[in-house]
């Protein structure tokens, strides 16, 4: 088994922009926390639903331009919010700005059972389709994507979702042959995305049972397409309690063992004096 890499994820809503860079500097100073995460929303899903929320990418580019040393991403991007073309473009930009330190996440989009997914999206005039059509889009948006960092030409891509006409990258990432590819999700459809594109999987945590159960069936859809299940990192995301550490600590070591030694640290607001220092003292060290 690999070694464990820990990182944190800062929700940027409900919060201050100062607070979340603060936290975000103070972690690019503790060598046991080796990367960090914002989400991908544009209407609050927790607390005051008229609170104040941040764009994910924009405040992830201002982010790595004010740390040196932490892997940054957001856990993960929406392939419903912005066309791959453009995504691409941004992540580019983002990868250049720090230095090649980005994970590049996405997934589908929140699903329509989410009581909440629905507000975001009519909110700012994009179109919610239905999960099938996500999933399906988001299979094609990662073709077109890892294409324009990677050709050295420009390209035609006409699939059923997405269509692009001249495509091209230019500059490219700075890691290469591209950033690595986050794919979020539990369901088997983003599974199957997942084994075809992702060089890390992740999943959200509490039942144990269902992460193995997920990860065996990203196991089989690789071996289905030839490919090493090995190959993809297994990554989970875990809330932290603040009162009670031990609890933290015991769904982290569940969570190893279980082979998911890629672990995101959820962090609610407000945030301590020092929770960078706290996490990996009482967290990763212990």
């Amino acid at each position: 088994m690999s070694h464990p890499s820990f990182g944190l994820m800062t929700a940027p809503m409900q919060v201050d922009y100062q607070d979340i860079l603060r936290v975000w500097q103070e972690a690019d100073g503790i060598a046991e926390i080796e990367h960090a995460w914002l989400f991908d929303h544009l209407m609050p899903i927790g607390g005051d639903p008229d609170g104040p929320i941040y764009e994910g990418w924009t405040l992830l580019s201002a982010l790595a331009a004010q740390t040196q040393r932490l892997r940054l991403g957001l856990l993960v991007s929406s392939n419903r919010f912005r066309p791959p073309a453009m995504l691409a473009k941004m992540a580019t930009t983002v990868d250049i700005v720090s230095g090649g330190r980005l994970n590049f996440g996405i997934g589908a989009g929140s699903r329509p059972s989410h009581p909440l997914a629905r507000r975001e999206y009519e909110g700012h005039g994009l179109p919610f389709h239905d999960f099938a059509h996500s999933v399906e889009s988001l299979a094609e948006a990662c073709t077109v994507i890892r294409r324009l960092w990677t050709e050295p030409r420009p390209f035609d891509f006409d699939g059923t979702y997405v269509q692009v006409k001249g495509a091209y990258g230019n500059p490219k990432p700075v890691q290469s042959p591209h950033p690595p590819i986050v794919i979020g999700g539990r369901s088997s459809a983003t599974l199957r995305v997942a084994a075809e594109h992702a060089d890390v999987w992740n999943i959200p945590g509490g039942d144990l049972d269902d992460l193995v159960n997920r990860s065996a069936l990203l196991d089989r859809y690789c071996a289905e397409i030839g490919r090493d299940p090995a190959s993809i990192t297994r990554s989970v995301f875990l809330p932290v309690s603040y009162d009670e550490p031990t609890v933290t600590r015991k769904a982290i070591g569940e969570a190893v063992d279980a082979g998911f030694t890629h672990v995101v640290l959820g962090l609610s607001n407000p945030y301590p004096v020092g929770v960078a220092h706290w996490v990996a003292d009482e967290l990763i060290n212990a």
